[in-house]
This record gives C-alpha cells, sequence and structure tokens, in this order.
C-alpha cells in the first residue's frame, strides 16, 4: 500500500506518516552543515594537519603551523562557497524540483569531500575541497527549509523545519564526538581523513532517501501539475487513497486560490525581491527581514564559538579544550529540544526578542570577565568563560538556531519563494564567513573583547524582533502571504483572530465533496475565506494602540540627537 496511506493525528488533525519521514530524512541537510561547521575547529589542533598545510615563516626552525592568515581561509572560504551555492539553490529547485536540486547539493558536498581528502601538502587543494563541499552545503541550506515548508503539514510544519536546527546541533556534536576520538593519532593523515571521510557516509541518505518523497505539491502547482500535487498533498497527509477527502480538499483548495492569484501576476524577478511590485505580500520588506534576521543569527556569535571554540579556549589556559568543545556540542544538542515545543507553543516573535537579550547577556560576562581577568593568570575566569559560553548556546539552540530557518521557510510568497530564500540563506553565509575570516585577526588585536561586538549585535537583533517580525504561529503558507502587516505588530491580533476563528470553523469529520448544506464543513470553509478581509481590518484596528505607543518610541528615540544639538 505505501506510506502515502497511513496517518497519525497530531494537533487535532491527520499527518501522514509519510510526511513524518520526509521530515527526518530532509533534516539530513542540516547534519551536514553542523558537522561540516563543527569539524574544522577540532583539526586546527591536529598535529599533521598542521605540519601539511600550515608554513614556516623565514628564518624560523621547527615544524610548519597555521598562520592566522592560512587558518582564516581554510574555515572561512567553506562560506563563501555555501553563499553562492545557496544563490544557486534558487535556480536548482526551481528548474529540476526541490527533490533533485538537494540531490545536487549533496553531489557536491561529496565531490568537495573527495578533494579534501586527496590534499597531501598544499593548503590550496585542501582550500578548494572546502569551497565545493560549501556549494553542496549552502544549496542544501536553501532547498531543505523551503522543501519542508511547502510539503509540510501546517500542524507540523514549524517543529519539523526547527528540527533542521537540531540537526545542525546534532552535527555538531558528533564532528566532536569524532574529532575528540581521533586526536590519540592526531600526528597521522588519518585523524583528519576519517573525520572528513564519514562526511560522504552521512550524506548518502539525504542524497537518495529523498527521490522516493513526494515532490512539493505546491512547486507542481506552480508548473500547472494539478493533478500531482493532489495526489501529492494527499500522501503527505497520508490519504493517498481518499484524494476527495475534506482534509485535503481544504489545503487543496487553499494553494489553489493563492497559486492563481499569484499566477495571474506573473513570475517573479531577482528585481521584485529588492523594488516590489506594489501588491499586498510587501515583498520588500519580507526580502530584507529575512536577510537580517539570517545574518545576524550567524553575528549572534555561535558560530565565534564552534569554529575557533578550541583555539579560544586553548589560549585562555585550558587544558583539555576538544572536550570543552565537546561539551559546548553536548550543550548545543540538549538545549535544542525545548526549542521544538516552544516554536509551537510560543510562536516565533516573543522567543527571538527574550534569546537575543539573554545572549547578549552572557556574552557581555564572556567579554568583560576575560578582559578584566585574563585567564592565563586567573583560573576562575577560564571557568566563567565557559560557563558564560555555555549559556549563551543554550540560549541559541532555543531560540535563534531553529526559529531563524523556520522564518526563512514561512515568509516569502510562492512567486518569490526561492529567490528571497536564497538572499536570506545568503546572508547567513555572509555573516558566516565574515565570522569565520575575520575571527583569527580579532583574536590577534583585541582578543577576547570581540565579545563585545556580539553583545551589540545581539541586542540589534533583539530590536529587530520586536519591531520589525510578525507572528506566523499555526498560519498556513498562504495565510502568511495574506498578514496585513501594514504597520508594526499588526500580525499578532491577526494571527490570534484568524486562529480562533479556524478552531471554531475546523470539521469534525472527513466528507466528500458535493452538496454543501448549511453549517457544513463545506459551507463554513466559505464563511471563513469570506471573513477573513473582515478579519483583518478588525485586526489592524485592534493593534492601533500599539502601533502608536510604538511609533511615539521611535520619534522620540530619533529626536534626542536633535535635542542634545547645541544651539
Amino acid at each position: 500500500m505505501g506510506l502515502g496511506n497511513f496517518s497519525m493525528r497530531i494537533n487535532g488533525a491527520h499527518c501522514g506518516i509519510e510526511a513524518i519521514v520526509l521530515g527526518i530524512v530532509t533534516n539530513i541537510g542540516g547534519f551536514l552543515f553542523g558537522y561540516d561547521t563543527g569539524q574544522i575547529s577540532g583539526m586546527l589542533l591536529f598535529r599533521d594537519f598542521n605540519i601539511r598545510f600550515g608554513q614556516l615563516n623565514p628564518g624560523e626552525e621547527g615544524y610548519p603551523d597555521l598562520n592566522p592568515e592560512i587558518e582564516s581561509i581554510l574555515v572561512s572560504l567553506m562560506s563563501i562557497g555555501s553563499l553562492l551555492g545557496a544563490l544557486s539553490g534558487a535556480y536548482t529547485a526551481d528548474w529540476w524540483g526541490r527533490r533533485w536540486s538537494m540531490t545536487f547539493g549533496v553531489g557536491l558536498f561529496i565531490v568537495g569531500n573527495i578533494i579534501q581528502i586527496t590534499a597531501m601538502q598544499s593548503w590550496v587543494h585542501m582550500m578548494m575541497g572546502r569551497f565545493v563541499a560549501g556549494l553542496g552545503v549552502g544549496n542544501l541550506s536553501v532547498g531543505v527549509p523551503m522543501f519542508q515548508s511547502e510539503c509540510l503539514p501546517r500542524e507540523i510544519r514549524g517543529a519539523v523545519v526547527a528540527s533542521y536546527q537540531l540537526m545542525i546541533t546534532v552535527g555538531i556534536l558528533i564532528s566532536n564526538i569524532i574529532n575528540y576520538g581521533v586526536r590519540e593519532i592526531e600526528d597521522q593523515s588519518a585523524s583528519w581523513r576519517i573525520v572528513i571521510g564519514l562526511g560522504i557516509a552521512f550524506s548518502l541518505p539525504l542524497g537518495i532517501g529523498i527521490l522516493f518523497a513526494p515532490e512539493s505539491p505546491r512547486w507542481l502547482a506552480n508548473r500547472d501539475r494539478w493533478d500531482e500535487a493532489r495526489v501529492s498533498m494527499a500522501r503527505l497527509r497520508g490519504m493517498k487513497h481518499d484524494l476527495n477527502n475534506q482534509l485535503v480538499e481544504d489545503d487543496w483548495r487553499e494553494m489553489y486560490d493563492n497559486i492563481k492569484e499569484q499566477k495571474s501576476a506573473g513570475t517573479g524577478s531577482w528585481l521584485e525581491c529588492f523594488i516590489g511590485n506594489g501588491e499586498k505580500p510587501r515583498v520588500v520588506y519580507r526580502t530584507f527581514l529575512g536577510m537580517f534576521v539570517h545574518f545576524l543569527q550567524q553575528w549572534t556569535g555561535v558560530n565565534y564559538f564552534f569554529y575557533y571554540g578550541a583555539t579560544i579556549f586553548e589560549s585562555a589556559g585550558i587544558d583539555d579544550p576538544i572536550r570543552v568543545q565537546l561539551i559546548l556540542g553536548a550543550v548545543n544538542v540538549g538545549t535544542t529540544f525545548p526549542g521544538l515545543y516552544m516554536i509551537e507553543k510560543f510562536g516565533r516573535r516573543i522567543p527571538l526578542i527574550v534569546g537575543a537579550i539573554w545572549q547578549a547577556t552572557w556574552l557581555l560576562i564572556f567579554a568583560s570577565v576575560a578582559t578584566a581577568r585574563p585567564p592565563m593568570e586567573y583560573e576562575s575566569s577560564g571557568i566563567v568563560m565557559i560557563v558564560a559560553a555555555c549559556m549563551f548556546i543554550a540560549s541559541f539552540a532555543m531560540t535563534w538556531g531553529p526559529f531563524a530557518w523556520a522564518v526563512i521557510g514561512e515568509t516569502f510568497p510562492l512567486r518569490t519563494r526561492a529567490k528571497q530564500a536564497s538572499v536570506a540563506t545568503a546572508s547567513n553565509w555572509l555573516g558566516n564567513f565574515l565570522i569565520g575570516f575575520l575571527t583569527p585577526y580579532a583574536d590577534d588585536g583585541i582578543s577576547y573583547a570581540f565579545g563585545y561586538v556580539f553583545f551589540g549585535c545581539n541586542a540589534a537583533a533583539a530590536l529587530l524582533a520586536y519591531l520589525f517580525l510578525f507572528e506566523t504561529k499555526s498560519l498556513s503558507l498562504e495565510n502568511v502571504v495574506s498578514l496585513p502587516f501594514d504597520s508594526l505588530h499588526s500580525s499578532y491580533p491577526y494571527t490570534n483572530r484568524y486562529r480562533a476563528f479556524r478552531t471554531r470553523c475546523t470539521p469534525t469529520r472527513a466528507s466528500r465533496p458535493g452538496t454543501a448544506p448549511s453549517g457544513s464543513p463545506r459551507a463554513t470553509l466559505a464563511v471563513a475565506s469570506v471573513t477573513r478581509p473582515t478579519l483583518s481590518v478588525a485586526a489592524l484596528l485592534l493593534c492601533r494602540a500599539r502601533v502608536r505607543s510604538t511609533r511615539a518610541l521611535i520619534v522620540t528615540i530619533t529626536s534626542i540627537p536633535s535635542a542634545l544639538r547645541p544651539s
């Protein structure tokens, strides 16, 4: 019969077993992202890796070592590859479909890892391998959240998309464990070749398994393959045997109306992402929101610890920095699980605000203690630094880690979704590159005071979430496109009103389409579609007082410089 005929009730509605399996398989893409991120931290300390790819300065004796320039390029060039892979992911996802695009990304990742494994003495050889692997990881970082958001039923969408970050943390932890295990042979090339080679094995289930999953119904519908789209949607609800089930019909009709409306306006271009088309989805707003959320996700400082954590704690006098890195990885994984609950319980916006404030607090402690009481002189400072790093990572794993990927999966309208997702993910990789490239130089220059920069970025992230982020909890992608965020925070009352209204209108039993007597699920659905604009107006009226207070605050803040200017 196949998995497409089986389902289970989650959050009051049927979700297909195939949708759950799809979520698990696609999240291997997040695992590869995390594994590639975490492996380099320990490898930079391996003796054979340093001797093979390091250099001796003129007049020096002894063994070659990685200087800051080589270290910076080796770490950061993968991010440049990922940035380009993210941008190209828009084309491959639209041309070949979401599934084949991800298989292509896995292929690039495997080729890049093979290039790295075959590197002998040239750091340029290793660098190019990391660049090619980055192309694959970047392609997947666009394709996976987008594919999940387009395929998964709304009842599990937030948790599954957020679990992409969980798999990133698992990938980081596994790479730390493997680094810890092979450190006994760090003076052999097998130490780092094993770490890189295992990445190939981990990628195969995604590259092959995704081809057996249903294609995105929204991608199929956007190409007028409506019958295939209905079958795909039914499989994801576990109702392949009943294509006319009311639940499938409701999902399909909502998608049909939205896609027809968007297609009547034509195909979205790259230029439209940045200048808009004057229509309701406010494309430019969404583009820059996605870009800033993802750029600031990196500049919270998380990869300051995951790329260079072992090096940082070694310089702080910690006896076993790889063990500390292992602790950070374990904290990262363990605290991601509460985030999967929080995203469906508390929504997206409030946790992002609170998380950024909490992260800023601990980064301030980290930088202040390390600067005022150098850990090489005060052992207690090293302990405080480790605790502060753990508390920071715990908050990131529960909030900014998973929630940023939910934002990118839910925010954009279908006609420009692939392009906007690529731009937002490219911003993530740009931030990632800057962290990887600048940290060695900052460590040589301002040392632990670099933490103050991340403190400021987290404060900016809290303001961004408070002022500009709209709430999308429990809404379908079509509802998100219709959000009336013509002013700050207007999404909150709209979301709450629509959620309450939809709860009252949820069909109690499935029925086949046909006649729709008064009070039937079909009639109720029609009332909901008619009433939605009214809800939008009511939402705007309800939020007016809050908007006015926010605007008054902004006006007050912007007037301070002129008030302080001497007359």
